[in-house]
């Protein structure tokens, strides 16, 4: 194809060796070749020139010194003249809403990869070609991002820092001194994930209450919250109440109600190098369950007082608990021994097994649980010398003994940190209210201290609270109805769910509080404030299968 402003070709001859020795004895053909030059060659070109016939007129003598020597400035031109030709223009780049959540879990080089194949989507740019259709906000990749998370299968919380040197600080070493109000990140962690550990223990039992001979045998498997633990021993308490034969024969489908010995909680311990390093040491967990059978109900109606083994004098001789909690923890089963044996055999097995690293010791229990883990407390720090740091973290738990309960505790430097809700009035029971609190202070303030010990040593129901208080309140929460009723205020998720949001005690509630609604919801819905209830039920009905994304069992927190 002939190039316009180019001379014409003379016809080629029939053979290559005829047409080479055409082109050597024609000056005129071999001048026409040399003056068939590019348009867009700068080398080729003079100023005056105005048209390509008038390039090829130009001799070739009279262009190629002063070229040769600004070639590098000859080459760039030849290449704008090429964009001039060619009219490119760079790509304009649509800015699509970012999606960090997504992002920051891929790999880079991934990322990478998957860029090269949106180049062609992203520079579409939908606006321009139809201006009267725009993207709904509901359709935004952000808001898809922010409803996927919210129906997310799995919980978001906070990151788990590394307690270091710390952990002692965070395990009560100080009596969680200038930690609780404002409640430092790191504790409120700490205290969340204790109070998972005692509803893997609900949830166990409550999937099989009923309990064989065979089953003593092996620890019960428990779906523990953290992966890092391993359960070691299963533990069960037993009542020194006895109900009648009849009651079985009456109610034979509710024989798990009037077993004498139920499962009660499990020993765990941290089995993972990994979370050892976070923690600064291996610990060991002892989680147990609330009230759950007849014949524990009964054993908490026996709210007397009773004396406890001792073999000091002083105060300590004058330690008094609750006896109905001793009943259940120092009763042996028919199958099974108390759970006073259980838990120190295991410990001191642990504790040789382990033996020359960092431990630690952690009781926790909700309600009842928490009663008995004061128990368990104060039996494992003098159990075997030596022995690690003991802490007991409670939630909603009662009153367990007197003053000089309280006082054996401190002497044996058993940490407790109490974790109550204002709103529950478990945490007021059993007892009177004499012998704890500004009462008792401003009546020995006033010098009658020798009646207050008087009725501390006389009455049968003098009981104190043992430990340090962390208050919380069911009012603080904004997704709570401030009436909630007693069981709601009780529940160990609502307590999970408050501890979560708890920033201050002059503060309102954690605006990025990450604890999940679901359970809350489940089991008290009715105490869940009815705008958040319905926004749970508009999401829960959202067909989202049809954009890839699957429902979910899990709703965490409105704030989040």
């Amino acid at each position: 194809m002939p190039i316009p402003g180019a001379p014409p070709r003379p016809p080629l001859p029939d053979s290559v060796r005829d047409w080479t020795q055409t082109f050597r004895n024609d000056p005129g053909l071999r001048a026409s070749f040399r003056n068939y030059t590019s348009p867009l060659n700068p080398l080729t070109r003079t100023p005056s020139s105005c048209s390509y016939s008038a390039a090829a007129s130009v001799s070739s003598q009279t262009i190629s010194r002063k070229a040769v020597s600004t070639s590098t400035e000859a080459t760039r031109l030849h290449l704008a003249n090429l964009d001039k030709l060619l009219q490119t223009q760079p790509p304009t780049k649509t800015q699509l809403d970012p999606q960090p959540d997504l992002e920051n879990y891929k790999d880079q080089n991934t990322r990478s990869v998957e860029n090269r194949g949106k180049g062609l989507l992203e520079g579409l740019n939908l606006a321009r070609l139809w201006p009267q259709v725009k993207a709904a906000e509901e359709m935004s990749p952000r808001h898809l991002n922010r409803l996927q998370r919210l129906l997310s299968k799995t919980g978001e919380y906070s990151p788990r820092n590394n307690l270091g040197t710390r952990w002692r600080e965070y395990h009560g070493s100080n009596n969680w001194a200038g930690l609780l109000d404002p409640l430092d990140q790191n504790l409120r962690r700490e205290v969340v994930r204790y109070g998972e550990f005692i509803q893997a223990a609900y949830h166990s039992f409550h999937s099989n209450p009923a309990m064989s001979a065979e089953e003593a045998q092996l620890p019960r498997h428990v779906a523990l919250p953290d992966r890092s633990y391993k359960v070691t021993k299963s533990l069960y308490a037993t009542s020194s109440i006895g109900l009648p034969d009849w009651v079985d024969d009456v109610a034979p489908d509710l024989g798990w109600m009037t077993q004498r010995s139920s499962w009660i909680g499990y020993v765990a311990v941290c089995d993972d190098k990994r979370e050892i390093s976070r923690m600064g040491r291996r610990d060991i967990v002892i989680a147990l369950r609330g009230t759950s059978t007849c014949l524990e109900w009964a054993e908490n109606l026996r709210a007397q007082l009773i004396q406890m083994p001792s073999t000091e004098g002083g105060e300590q001789a004058q330690a008094k608990v609750e006896c109905g909690f001793l009943s259940l923890y120092k009763t042996g089963g028919e199958h099974v021994p108390s759970l006073s044996e259980s838990v120190v055999e295991e410990v001191k097995r642990l504790m040789e097994q382990y033996k020359g690293e960092t431990l630690s010791i952690t009781v926790t229990g909700h309600s009842l649980g928490a009663a008995i883990a004061l128990l368990v407390g104060d039996e494992l720090k003098t159990c075997a010398e030596e022995m690690p740091s003991v802490a007991v973290f409670s939630f909603g738990g009662p009153r367990v003994g007197n003053r000089g309960f309280t006082k054996r505790m401190d002497d044996k430097n058993v940490k407790v940190l109490r974790i109550v809700n204002s709103q529950d009035v478990i945490t007021r029971v059993p007892g009177i209210f004499i012998g704890e609190g500004v009462l008792e202070e401003k009546l020995k303030s006033a010098k009658v201290g020798g009646f207050v010990d008087m009725i501390d040593r006389n009455m049968p129901l003098a009981y104190s609270h043992v430990g340090t208080e962390l208050r919380v309140d069911t009012k603080m929460s904004p997704y709570l109805k401030p009436n909630a009723d007693v069981a709601c205020c009780h529940d160990l998720e609502a307590y999970l769910h408050l501890v979560d949001g708890f920033l201050a005690s002059n503060c309102p509630f954690r605006e990025n509080a990450k604890r999940s609604l679901v359970r809350l919801l489940q089991d008290q819905g009715s105490n869940v404030k009815k705008l958040y209830t319905s926004k749970a039920n508009n999401l829960t009905r959202l067909k989202l299968e049809r954009e890839g994304l699957q429902m979910a069992s899990c709703l965490p927190s409105p704030s989040s």
